[in-house]
């Protein structure tokens, strides 16, 4: 009974991720994807170095959500809950690391520590054309409460990156998460 009582809580529920509605709903537009999955393997949607066992260590359950759009449109959702507070901690430093690490002279990353939840970082991925920003871009908002990271991203034709605007849909959305996300993580 007990095990059966630990395995409901650590299982993200259905319907919990602020998209999953939409991600649901049939869509006959060839130009326009939804994707879900629930496996802890997942890479985390922001991944400056695209190493597969980034943030992977300790995970528990996992959601994510991905919608595309033609021609270079998406946006991201994923939950993820560590065994532990220090395991989501570990995967934050680890992906402020990559930031730093990762990126060519063509493909630039930077990210800004903003003030939600345990920690968060605001990052910027932006293409570049010698000194000045091309068309071409990701940005995301990961934070971390208690043992769950909480990610939200937005890619797409971004022109020269812009702190205040360009996050205005990812801050809103994990100010939403951050309201709930309690009920499945040890807050």
């Amino acid at each position: 009974m007990i095990a059966l009582l630990l395995a409901a809580t650590i299982a993200i529920p259905n319907n919990f991720l602020l998209y999953e509605k939409d991600a649901a709903k049939k869509d006959d537009d060839p130009e326009t994807n939804w994707s879900a999955g629930s496996k802890t393997s997942a890479r985390l949607v922001v991944n400056p170095c695209q190493k597969a066992g980034l943030g992977q260590s300790g995970r528990k359950a996992a959601r994510t959500l991905t919608y595309t759009a033609v021609p270079d449109y998406s946006k991201s959702e994923q939950v993820i809950l560590y065994s532990s507070p220090a395991g989501a901690g570990k995967a934050m430093r680890d992906l402020e690391a990559a930031v730093r690490a990762c990126g060519t002279k063509a493909y630039r990353y930077s990210a800004a520590v903003v003030d939600y939840g345990d920690k968060a970082l605001k990052i910027t991925g932006q293409a570049y054309q010698g000194r000045k920003a091309a068309v071409g871009g990701e940005r995301a908002l990961v934070t971390r409460r208690a043992n769950a990271l909480i990610v939200y991203t937005v890619g797409g034709e971004w022109g020269r990156p812009a702190a205040a605007s360009d996050f205005k849909q990812q801050i809103k959305d994990t100010r939403r998460m951050l309201a709930k996300v309690c009920t499945i993580a040890d807050c």
